[in-house]
């Protein structure tokens, strides 16, 4: 009753980027939360680390199943309004708890999420009642409920490591059941690779959340230096990240992110194709929210020592959208380019040499490597045709 339909246009609705605004605070809340991890004087900065991982990635997998909802249904039906405007309330209400949501917010960030994710499942059931397509929302409804004991079960856990282990455990289950399909006893699993995708307001729906984290990631370098002495080194320091965020810029276009909803009509199941590049969006999302915070650390300490830790965001966060960038460049073409692999092989071995360098130097060895995967794609588009896509069978 609720599906789009194939004559239906299939621009983005003013809503959902309206709902996309949300993420530009819930991304910088992340940020300043993993600065806060790496500046705080710990002997482990792991677990910290990885507790902030884990509220990201409940964050993204909010945005990523609204906007494959709205990219299925209808986006101009009351219920799938509904949902966008109510996963809207949830996300931010999820971003203001986010900074002590493993202290005293424990119970209001995962409330907030549960009801997201079940208040999403009981709308559309009930707006599908008596359709074959109501069984589809029963799959998820109980994999969302068996998580959601885990989710309120550790938030009744404050400063304590149950919380830790009870909400990785809903986290790998969501993630588990949306990889696979919520397979569910009596119903099997869901026909994820049946499912129709609108190819173009798919791929322009990741290319909006890509612009928003480097509008986040430019936000976090304008406020850090506004704020500093503007002397020569936060100056040297701002300019390489804004040099590094147009290189963000450049390697994600070039082909791939032109080409994706091209990919997704080609391809013989395009929801394949969809959800191998909203995982290839996590880790570059994730990666460029790490170069934030590098960036906010290196224009305020561009030549102080350079704490081990530090390592893990100045060349991690470009290791993190190498990554990322090279399985979207699968998805799209079905092979991966030298010059990704080139340029992981670089930063992994020289991340053990920056810890002998001021955090400027280690930010501009990072860089380096981008501007060489950047040029290497410029000198590839100018040697021959270009290439089709062509998305894995």
């Amino acid at each position: 009753m609720l599906l789009r339909k194939p004559e239906q246009s299939q621009q983005v609705t003013f809503l959902e980027l309206f709902f996309d605004l949300v993420f530009i605070f819930a991304l910088t809340q992340v940020s300043h939360r993993l600065v806060e991890d790496l500046t705080t004087q710990r002997h482990i900065v792991l677990p910290e680390a990885g507790q902030t991982l884990l509220l990201f990635l409940a964050l993204w997998l909010v945005w990523a199943v609204t906007a494959g909802l709205a990219d299925v249904f209808d986006p101009e039906a009351p219920q799938t309004q509904l949902i966008v405007v109510a996963s809207m309330f949830g996300s931010l209400v999820m971003a203001i708890m986010l900074p002590e949501a493993f202290g005293g917010r424990g119970l209001a960030f995962a409330g907030a999420y549960v009801a997201i994710n079940i208040g999403r499942c009981v709308t559309f059931l009930i707006a599908e009642r008596g359709t074959e397509a109501q069984r589809g929302f029963v799959r998820p409804l109980l994999w969302y409920a068996m998580s959601a004991v885990a989710w309120i079960s550790g938030s009744l856990f404050p400063e304590s490591v149950a919380r830790g282990v009870l909400w990785t455990l809903a986290v790998a289950m969501d993630y588990t059941g949306a990889v696979l399909g919520y397979p569910t006893p009596g119903l099997g699993r869901a026909p994820v690779s049946q499912i129709p995708v609108a190819a173009e307001h798919m791929s322009e729906r990741y290319r909006q959340f890509f612009i928003i984290a480097l509008g986040e990631l430019i936000l976090t370098i304008g406020v850090t230096y506004s704020g500093s002495s503007l002397g020569a080194g936060p100056t040297a320091a701002f300019v390489v990240s804004f040099a590094t965020t147009v290189l963000l810029w450049r390697i994600y276009i070039y082909r791939a992110g032109e080409l994706l909803s091209a990919a997704i009509a080609a391809a013989r199941r395009p929801a394949r194709v969809a959800g191998s590049a909203a995982f290839a969006h996590l880790f570059m999302i994730a990666g460029i929210v790490a170069i934030a915070v590098a960036y906010e650390l290196v224009i305020e300490h561009p030549f102080g020592r350079t704490d081990a830790d530090w390592i893990g965001v100045i060349v991690g966060g470009p290791a993190l959208f190498v990554a990322g960038r090279a399985i979207f460049e699968y998805a799209v073409f079905a092979r991966v380019s030298r010059s990704r692999l080139v340029g992981l092989l670089m930063l992994a071995v020289v991340s053990p040499a920056m810890v002998l360098v001021p955090p400027l130097a280690a930010a501009i060895a990072s860089a380096l490597v981008l501007a060489g995967i950047a040029i290497s794609d410029a000198a590839r588009g100018k040697r021959g045709p270009l290439e089709p896509v062509s998305p894995p069978r």
